[in-house]
């Protein structure tokens, strides 16, 4: 393996907001910082290997400029992490990572370069086949990194058979996989939290709506308190690096795992103390599901003192008005419901478990207990048609919660959705960036009665319908302000150019 003496592995994470958010990348979207490649490095770092991580999402930086960096710190392996901020981000964010794969070879060849991520972990041999990268990681990635970092330190040949998680090129160029890597068992031991001094932290926002009434949205940080997620949803695609145990028997299957509570508050201890963070992300794929977790952060939160502003992920199943009160004293301001669709035929189709008229009583439970709303709805479902996607616009109208995220229904790689469309031959987006919702093009799937125009024509038109609506703007006005108000009229200018709509 190339490199020398000093740094053992760079972490890089890609940029492409321009690509992916069009007009809105710079004005409204957050910035995160890179939870997974924080876990990584801190994994890589307790083994005694050195690492760094170039986060060219926060720092604005080219592929070319990202690559230069890495180079210029001359690692015995570069590592391209594509996780993004929410298991959907990963593919649209290949493009850059491409990019910037490309560049470190065009400079640097003998430096050995892996990528990992849940785009590449679903689609391990094809990411071979596309780029200009030596290993492709099928799973998780920290022991596919030390495996790779403890081989470049013995003499003679490496046997890339036993590096575990990883597909390379043979001899004759065919992918060849090793076996896969277990799933880290222990993560308070081997993973207590993210390297946070390796990461810009003056660069990371939080959204717009988590500041609504005028709060700062710097500084800001998310981080885990569960790693993985017990649930199978075929539209989701947050099983792809965690899946990897499932073709060895001698591998656990279940992907959720659990930081002990005082690692976590250790955490935000150290976010508030060292970087004046008071603005949180809990990026758990669902936080309100562990009744006991929860409530040991929570008491944790409230014995210590701590002024956070937190938003998290919340189950309409899994919230109680005991529970809520103690999430709101700890600071969770806001909670995030995947409500998806105002139709029963179509929330029976994708098998949610609950029936849209389910949601009001949790609704007014969490308003009761002050907690803010963003209700996440999923238009162009298999059995959407015009009529089902107008009840679940009705249905968003009528809750009129404090914010609400309006997607298409895509098939991402990695989901049961992405394998159904691809065996059925479904028109997917020809390029990777058309996996996100508001590329210029972006491509969603049809539906058994709607094409993909017409199921993204009325997601934006839902989109401006809701953020302009006389009801919403007259409560968002009364609850946060003026302000806050002309925030979300000036938001809704920018405009979106769609290469399915012909615009």
């Amino acid at each position: 393996m190339g490199g020398n003496a000093g740094l053992d592995a760079v972490l890089i994470v890609p940029g492409g907001r321009t690509e992916a958010y069009q007009s809105l990348a710079k004005p409204l979207t957050a910035g995160e910082p890179p939870v997974w490649a924080g876990l990584i490095a801190t994994y890589v770092r307790r083994l005694n290997f050195s690492v760094e991580i170039i986060d060219a999402n926060a720092l604005w930086l080219s592929p070319e400029q990202a690559a230069t960096t890495a180079v210029e710190m001359k690692p015995r392996l570069a590592v391209v992490v594509v996780y993004g901020h929410n298991p959907s981000a990963s593919t649209q964010n290949m493009p850059a990572a491409g990019e910037i794969l490309r560049e470190l070879n065009a400079q640097a060849p003998e430096i050995p370069t892996l990528i990992l991520g849940g785009h590449p972990a679903a689609l391990p041999e094809q990411t071979l086949r596309e780029e200009t990268v030596d290993y492709v990681c099928t799973g998780e990635g920290p022991i596919t990194i030390v495996d790779l970092l403890n081989a470049a330190k013995s003499s003679g040949q490496i046997d890339l058979n036993k590096i575990r998680g990883i597909v390379f090129k043979g001899e004759l160029g065919q992918a060849i996989a090793s076996l896969p890597a277990p799933l880290i068992e222990d993560v308070n031991a081997e993973m207590p939290g993210l390297a946070w001094d390796l990461l810009p932290m003056d660069r990371y926002r939080a959204h717009n709506w988590q500041c609504f009434g005028g709060l700062d949205r710097t500084p800001y940080a998310s981080l885990y308190t569960t790693l993985g997620c017990p649930f199978k949803c075929s539209f989701c695609c947050i099983q792809a690096p965690f899946r990897s145990g499932e073709q060895a028997l001698c591998y656990k299957t279940n992907s959720y795992r659990l930081w002990d509570p005082n690692l976590v508050l250790d955490q935000l201890e150290h976010l508030q103390h060292k970087y004046n963070v008071r603005n949180i992300k809990i990026a758990d794929e669902m936080f309100v599901l562990n009744k006991r977790h929860v409530e040991a952060i929570c008491d944790g939160i409230i014995e210590r003192g701590y002024d956070l502003n937190i938003w998290a992920y919340a189950r309409v199943k899994s919230i109680s008005p005991p529970l809520l009160d103690k999430l709101k004293r700890a600071g969770i301001n806001w909670l995030c419901l995947g409500i998806e669709s105002g139709s029963e035929r179509v929330l029976k189709d994708v098998r949610k478990g609950y029936k849209a008229e389910n949601v009001f009583e949790p609704i007014a439970e969490m308003r009761s207990a002050g907690i803010n709303i963003i209700a996440n709805y999923l238009v162009g479902l298999p059995e959407d048609d015009a009529e089902s996607m107008q009840q679940t616009l009705d249905l968003a109208l009528e809750l009129n919660c404090e914010f609400a995220n309006i997607y298409c229904a895509m098939a991402y790689p990695g989901s049961k959705l992405y394998d159904i469309a691809v065996e059925n031959n479904w028109p997917l987006p020809e390029a990777w960036t058309g996996y996100s919702q508001l590329a210029y093009d972006t491509r969603p799937l049809p539906t058994r009665y709607l094409e993909a125009s017409e199921v993204l024509r009325f997601r934006d038109q839902a989109f401006t319908t809701y953020f302009t609506s006389p009801r919403y703007l007259k409560f968002i006005a009364e609850k946060f302000g003026p302000a806050t108000k002309a925030n979300i009229e000036k938001m809704t200018t920018y405009q979106l150019q769609r290469q399915l709509l012909g615009e």
